[in-house]
């Protein structure tokens, strides 16, 4: 695996608040943008691994519902949280 739980729970603390708190906007973010950097690590090896491309695919759209979710909620979190992860240039 990849990701073991000390990162994971690391990941939370760090941008969720707590390792606990894994339901918050900000720590899920930050899990699917660790998780699309690594899948795109993978492709840039395997170009023809259709089925990871169409995960990480999925990935970029859930993470992007869930930045569309805090900016109407509160968008001094939503900025926080873009400029932590460096996610617009």
């Amino acid at each position: 695996m990849y990701l073991s739980k000390e990162e994971k729970a690391e990941i939370f603390k760090k941008h969720g608040g707590s390792e606990n708190n894994t339901g918050s906007a900000e720590g899920q973010i930050a899990l699917f943008t660790y998780r699309i950097n690594h899948l795109t690590g993978h492709l840039k090896k395997n170009q023809k691994d259709f089925n990871t491309e169409r995960s990480l695919v999925m990935l970029v759209g859930k993470r992007r519902s869930l930045l569309d979710y805090l900016i109407k909620k509160d968008i001094v979190r939503y900025r926080a949280i873009i400029k932590e992860l460096g996610l617009r240039k």
